[in-house]
């Protein structure tokens, strides 16, 4: 999609993020179980790294992952969130934010990028699938990453 800027979250951007993780958790069926605060969110910024989507100067998605070990495999990324606006889904807004994810993925030297979906989220998964990824039956929706 023309217009698109996918760039570092900074800290002026955890309202918007904070926003877009609540969001995501309603439509999950979560509504009002998000604790996390921008205040939070900026006393444990080390622990995460976020990227989001700008159209027309505004924030309609973003994607936050963290890293950690796994035995078997090494070290991973896992996708924790992914959020795009209803608005601007279905243009190639998705594909660029995991886009972004395999290239930090790289750079941080992981074996392998992994999130999770719900198996009635169908959009997510087809976009996954669509990305190489290999989806086992808890979904975990693993892709590997080429060194």
């Amino acid at each position: 999609m023309a217009g698109i800027t996918i760039r570092k979250a900074v800290e002026a951007d955890f309202t918007e993020v904070l926003e877009m993780i609540k969001a995501r958790a309603a439509f999950e069926g979560h509504d009002g179980e998000v604790t996390n605060s921008v205040e939070q969110m900026r006393a444990e910024q080390e622990h995460f790294r976020c990227v989001v989507a700008e159209a027309d100067g505004a924030i309609v998605g973003m994607a936050l992952w963290f890293f950690y070990y796994e035995s078997w495999v090494g070290r991973i990324l896992f996708l924790n969130d992914m959020w795009i606006k209803e608005e601007y889904r279905n243009k190639g807004i998705g594909s660029e934010l995991m886009q972004k994810i395999f290239d930090a993925a790289k750079e941080e030297r992981c074996k392998m990028v992994r999130c999770q979906v719900y198996s009635w989220n169908t959009p997510a998964l087809e976009l996954y699938k669509k990305l190489g990824a290999a989806i086992d039956p808890l979904n975990n929706c693993d892709f590997t990453v080429e060194s």
